[in-house]
């Protein structure tokens, strides 16, 4: 049976619901801890490289008043550091102060576990099948929309 449109709509917002639900990040709001897992990743790379807000703009799809407010939120919370760089002096990196590396891994512990508990419902043996239809409805969102 193909599922209406109006099904898919519902079945989408449904899951974001329960994402962006705040009893599933309660130490910080969804876009912070969205940002802090950007800066917190670029980080722990091999290969750290300087984000700007416009970098985290481009990655996230947030507007750059929003990612401003986000910013300076984080910025009290101590949780990030803005620097203006010395080469130009227009250009201001955002880096996550790592010493504050364990509220933001308490949080992401959190939503780990909460993958935990929905992948033992649906099966383990699906978790492949359900990453590359996450990966290919992300993908083809991106390219509708862009």
């Amino acid at each position: 049976m193909e599922a209406t449109r109006e099904e898919v709509l519902k079945g989408w917002l449904k899951l974001s619901l329960a994402i962006n639900n705040e009893r599933m990040v309660s130490g910080l709001p969804y876009n912070e801890f969205l940002i802090c897992g950007i800066l917190y990743r670029n980080q722990k790379s091999d290969a750290p490289r300087e984000l700007t807000a416009t970098d985290l703009c481009s990655a996230t799809k947030i507007l750059k008043s929003q990612m401003n407010r986000i910013l300076n939120s984080l910025e009290k919370k101590e949780l990030i550091t803005r620097t203006r760089s010395d080469r130009d002096k227009r250009q201001i990196y955002v880096t996550f102060r790592m010493e504050q590396a364990e509220i933001y891994e308490r949080e992401h512990e959190r939503i780990l576990h909460f993958v935990d508990e929905l992948m033992n419902r649906i099966g383990w043996e699906r978790s492949e099948k359900i990453v590359k239809l996450f990966d290919l409805i992300a993908d083809m969102a991106d390219e509708v929309i862009g």
